[in-house]
């Protein structure tokens, strides 16, 4: 494989972090929103399996949109697919301890 065909799942973490949740203003992989990436480079894909605070979230398309911008922003990426699920739900417990420290929880 040419390295002009690799995607950088660092450069995508890293666009990701630069997506935030609105109601709670930290980024949606600190967070602990995204359960899964994967990437495709023969399809040039990327999959991400995420989660949403609440099922109820009024900001749900949005995220989904900022996602899928993220994942189309890093190089050789031509197709994002973001999957929302809730199982399993989102629990304070599914935010990584460090975010919790800086947040105070």
């Amino acid at each position: 494989m040419v390295d002009s065909e690799m995607i950088d799942k660092n450069h995508i973490i890293a666009n990701l972090k630069e997506v935030y949740d609105p109601e709670i203003s930290v980024n949606v992989y600190d967070l602990g929103l995204i359960y899964d990436i994967s990437i495709d480079e023969k399809e040039g894909s990327v999959d991400i399996i995420a989660t949403l605070t609440s099922a109820f979230c009024p900001f749900a398309d949005d995220i989904i949109s900022s996602i899928t911008k993220a994942c189309l922003a890093v190089e050789n990426v031509h197709n994002a697919h973001v999957e929302i699920t809730f199982d399993p739900p989102f629990t304070i417990d599914s935010v990584p301890e460090t975010t919790r420290a800086i947040m105070g929880w």
